[in-house]
């Protein structure tokens, strides 16, 4: 059995809009979730779901993978 852990990254956030792409230093706030994620002993595999082509094409630039979530999927 895999365990594949999850990363919701929305660009439409009411509070914060586009807040998975605003940089933390020399990388996005994005890639630094998903590199400590990587981390994890326990996770084979860790995807990006997220409502926009700007974020999935930023975390494939680093080697993610990432899948466009559903117009039917409101939020995370």
């Amino acid at each position: 059995m895999s365990i594949i852990g999850i990363i919701p990254a929305r660009y439409a956030s009411t509070r914060f809009p586009g807040k998975p792409l605003v940089k933390i230093g020399e990388k996005t706030m994005l890639q630094r979730v998903y590199e400590q994620s990587r981390k994890a002993k326990l996770l084979d595999e860790v995807i990006i779901a997220t409502d926009d082509d700007r974020i999935a094409d930023h975390a494939r630039s680093f080697g993610a993978k990432a899948f466009i979530t559903g117009h039917q999927h409101p939020s995370g």
